[in-house]
C-alpha cells in the first residue's frame, strides 16, 4: 500500500474500507446495491438503512431502561418515606408531637405541660406544612429498644403544685390528645365497644385523661401510664432486622406503688386511678413495651389509619360517594341531550333561507346578537379579577389531584399536602394574570396597571388578612399553632417575590396578546330588555343555580369537614377528583342551561350571571358550615372565630372556583351558537 498523507480523505476513506474484510465489503455491497431501473434508489436505501439502524438503537435503548426500571422498581420509595430497618435491641426513638382537641381547635406543644423531659430538647427539621399546623416534633424521655419488652419502667417522679394541676384540670376537661411518633407513624389508640372488645378501628392519638362527676364534684384523673404495643414485621428474605408497621398505646391511670424511699416498684392496681386534684399532687409516670410480631408489610402499615372498617360510617361514605355519581351523571346527560336537540332546531330554523317578513318576525336568542358580546355594564374589571383568581384556584386543584393520586402527598409525607398547595398556588399565579388581562382586554379596559395589581393582591390578600387577624386570637392564646414572624415573613416572600412577578408577567403577556375576537359586534344602542317573569329574576335564578353543584359535593364535603375540624385522617383523593369533575360538570352544565333560558327572553346581560349562577353555590357551603357547627362541633370562642373565619375564606375560594368554571363554560357556549347563525 502506498503512504497516506495526513489530512487525505480519499485515504482516509480507503483506509477505513480496508479495515473490513473482503467478503463482508462485498455482501454489503450486494446488499445495499440499488436496481438500475431507479436513479434515486441509491439514497432510499442509504435513508431506510440509517432508519433502521436508527430504530434498533432507539429500540435497544428502551429495553435497556425498561429493565432497569424493573430491576429497581422494589427499591422505589418517595422521598422521606423510605423504610428503616432495626436490628436486634437498636434504640428506637420516641418522638413527642404536640396536643390537640376537637373542642378548641387550638394545639398545644407537649412540652408547655409540666411532664418528663431530656436535659435536651431537639426539634426535628419541618417543613411549612408542619409549621403552618402547628406541629412540634421533640426528643423525649422514653427509652426503648428493638423487640426487648419492658414491664413498669419509670420514667420519672414528679411533684405538681396547685397551678400546674390546674393546668392538666384544664386540658382533659377539654378533651386534649396526646400525639407520639415512631418511625415517621403517629400512635393510635384501638376502639372497643361497649362491651369493652377490641374493634378493628384506630383513632389518632390518646387522651391526656378523664374526668366525671363525683361526690365531691368534677374529678379528674390523669393517663401516667402508658402500654407500648409496636407492631413489626420481619423477613429474612428480603431484609434484614424488624420495620416498624403499628404504633399502638393503651393509656392507663394508675396509682403506682411505691417502697419507702419512693421508688416504684408495682404499677399493675389498675384498681386505683392516679388523681389530678388538690393542692399538691406527686404523680410517677411509667410504661410498658410490648412487641408484636405482624403480618402486615410496612406499605400497609397506615392502612388502620386510613380504613374506618368496623364502623357504619365508612359504608355510608362509599354508597353515597357512588349515589352522588350516578344522580349527577345522569342529571348531566339528560341537560346534555336537552340543550343539544334544542339548539339543533334553532340553529337549523335561523339558517333557512326566509323571507322579507320572516326576517322581522324574528325571536328567541337570535335577538340579542346586536347586544349579547356587550362589556358588561358594572365593574368588568372585578369580574376578570375574579376569573383569573378563579383560574389560578382551578389550576392548584387539578395539579394537586394529580399529585395526590400519583401518592406524593401521603400521609407519611407529613405536612406535604399544605405545602404542595401553597407552592402551587404560587406558580399559578401566572396563569391568573393571563386570563384577566385578556378578559380585561376584551371588554375594552385601559386600565392595565390596575388590573395587574388587583389580581395579585385581592384574593391573596384577603386570606392573608383573614389569617393574619386570626393568628392574633392564637397568639394570645399561646397555642403552638400561632405562625411565627420568621414563618410570616416566608409567606409574604411567596407571595411578593414569586407570586406577584408571576401575575405581572401573565398579564404583561396577555395585554400584549391579539384581542379575542368575538363572532358578533355589538350594536352603539343597546337594546331594551323586556319585562322578565318571576322566575328570571337575577337573585332567583341564581340561589337555583347553586343548589345542583353543592349537591354534587355535600356528601365528600361532610368527610372533609370532619378530617379539618375532628382531625380524621382523610386520604380518598380517588373519590375527590370524581368529585372534582363532577362538579365541573355540573357547574358547566346548569349555567349554560340558564343562560340560554336568559337569552330566549332576550336579556343579554349574562356576563355576571353567569358567574354567580354557579357561584352562588358558595352560600350554600358556609350555611352548611353554619348547620355542622351547631349540630357536629362543640367550639369555645376563640375555637368559634377560628371555624367560622376560615370556612368563611373556604366559601369564597368556593366561589371563585365554581363561578369561574360557570363563566367559562357560559362563554364557551354563546360564542358557540352565536359564530354558527347568519347575521345580517
Amino acid at each position: 500500500r502506498r503512504p497516506r498523507r495526513a489530512g487525505d480523505p480519499a485515504a482516509d476513506r480507503a483506509a477505513r474500507r480496508g479495515t473490513r474484510p473482503a467478503a463482508l465489503r462485498r455482501l454489503t455491497a450486494a446488499t445495499l446495491r440499488p436496481p438500475a431501473s431507479h436513479p434515486s434508489a441509491t439514497a432510499r436505501a442509504n435513508s431506510a438503512c440509517y432508519s433502521t439502524a436508527t430504530m434498533t438503537r432507539a429500540i435497544a435503548l428502551v429495553a435497556a431502561a425498561a429493565a432497569t426500571l424493573a430491576a429497581s422498581a422494589e427499591a422505589f420509595y418517595l422521598p422521606g418515606v423510605a423504610p428503616k430497618e432495626f436490628l436486634q435491641e437498636e434504640p428506637v426513638r420516641v418522638e413527642v408531637n404536640k396536643l390537640t382537641s376537637v373542642k378548641t381547635q387550638l394545639p398545644f406543644e407537649y412540652y408547655s405541660l409540666p411532664v418528663c423531659k431530656p436535659s435536651h430538647i431537639e426539634d426535628a427539621p419541618e417543613n411549612l406544612g408542619e409549621v403552618l399546623a402547628g406541629d412540634t416534633i421533640e426528643n423525649s424521655l422514653y427509652m426503648l429498644r428493638m423487640n426487648v419488652p419492658e414491664k413498669c419502667k419509670h420514667l420519672c417522679t414528679l411533684n405538681y403544685k396547685k397551678e400546674e394541676i390546674a393546668m392538666f384540670q384544664e386540658k382533659i376537661r377539654d378533651d386534649y390528645r396526646v400525639h407520639w411518633i415512631i418511625d415517621n407513624l403517629p400512635v393510635a389508640v384501638q376502639v372497643h365497644d361497649h362491651k369493652g372488645n377490641p374493634l378493628e378501628h384506630y383513632e389518632d392519638g390518646f387522651p391526656l385523661g378523664f374526668a366525671y362527676a363525683g361526690a365531691q364534684g368534677e374529678e379528674a384523673y390523669i393517663n401516667n401510664h402508658i402500654i407500648f404495643r409496636i407492631r413489626i414485621h420481619s423477613n429474612k428474605d428480603s431484609f434484614k432486622g424488624y420495620r416498624v408497621v403499628g404504633f399502638i398505646v393503651q393509656p392507663q391511670s394508675v396509682l403506682n406503688g411505691r417502697d419507702e424511699q419512693g421508688n416504684v416498684i408495682d404499677c399493675s392496681t389498675a384498681s386505683k386511678w392516679q388523681p389530678i386534684m388538690g393542692e399538691e399532687q406527686t404523680v410517677s409516670w411509667t410504661y410498658d413495651v410490648e412487641w408484636i410480631e405482624s403480618d402486615v408489610p410496612w406499605a400497609s402499615r397506615w392502612d388502620i389509619y386510613l380504613n374506618g372498617s368496623g364502623f357504619p360510617d365508612d359504608k355510608i361514605h362509599w354508597f353515597s360517594i357512588i349515589n352522588s355519581l350516578m344522580i349527577v351523571l345522569f342529571l348531566t346527560g339528560m341537560v346534555a341531550m336537552i340543550m343539544m336537540r334544542t339548539l339543533h332546531k334553532d340553529i337549523a330554523r335561523y339558517n333557512e333561507e326566509q323571507t322579507s317578513k320572516e326576517a322581522q318576525e324574528e325571536f328567541g336568542w337570535k335577538l340579542c346578537h346586536g347586544d349579547v358580546f356587550r362589556p358588561p355594564q358594572t365593574s368588568p374589571l372585578l369580574l376578570s379579577v375574579f376569573v383569573g383568581s378563579g383560574v389560578q384556584i382551578l389550576a392548584m386543584t387539578m395539579t394537586l389531584m394529580v399529585f395526590a393520586l400519583l401518592g406524593f402527598l401521603s400521609p407519611a409525607n407529613r405536612g406535604g399536602l399544605m405545602t404542595a398547595m401553597l407552592l402551587l398556588f404560587v406558580f399559578m399565579g401566572y396563569f391568573a394574570g393571563l386570563v384577566s388581562s385578556r378578559l380585561y382586554k376584551m371588554f375594552g379596559g385601559k386600565q392595565w396597571r390596575q388590573s395587574t395589581v388587583l389580581t395579585a393582591v385581592l384574593y391573596p390578600g384577603t386570606v392573608f388578612t383573614v389569617f393574619f387577624i386570626v393568628n392574633l386570637f392564637i397568639w394570645h392564646s399561646g397555642s403552638s399553632g400561632a405562625v411565627k414572624f420568621s414563618t410570616m415573613f416566608a409567606l409574604l416572600v411567596l407571595w411578593f417575590g414569586i407570586s406577584f412577578p408571576l401575575a405581572a408577567m401573565g398579564s404583561f403577556k396577555g395585554f400584549k396578546m391579539e384581542e379575542i375576537k368575538n363572532p358578533s359586534r355589538y350594536n352603539q344602542i343597546p337594546r331594551q330588555i323586556p319585562e322578565q317573569p318571576v322566575y328570571m329574576h337575577p337573585a332567583i335564578s341564581c340561589l337555583v343555580g347553586g343548589v345542583l353543584p353543592f349537591g354534587a359535593v355535600f356528601i365528600e364535603l361532610f368527610f372533609i369537614m370532619s378530617s379539618i375540624w375532628l382531625h380524621q385522617v382523610y386520604y380518598v383523593f380517588g373519590f375527590l377528583t370524581l368529585v372534582l369533575l363532577i362538579l365541573i360538570a355540573t357547574c358547566a352544565e346548569i349555567t349554560i342551561v340558564l343562560c340560554y333560558f336568559q337569552l330566549c327572553s332576550e336579556d343579554y346581560h349574562w356576563w355576571w350571571r353567569s358567574f354567580l349562577t354557579s357561584g352562588s353555590s358558595a352560600v350554600y357551603l358556609f350555611l352548611y358550615s353554619c348547620l355542622y357547627f351547631y349540630t357536629r362541633l362543640e367550639l369555645q370562642f376563640t375555637a368559634g372565630i377560628i371555624y367560622f373565619s376560615y370556612m368563611g375564606l373556604i366559601s369564597f375560594s368556593f366561589f371563585l372556583l365554581t363561578g369561574t368554571i360557570g363563566f367559562i363554560a357560559c362563554f364557551w357556549f354563546v360564542r358557540a351558537i352565536f359564530g354558527s347563525i347568519k347575521v345580517d
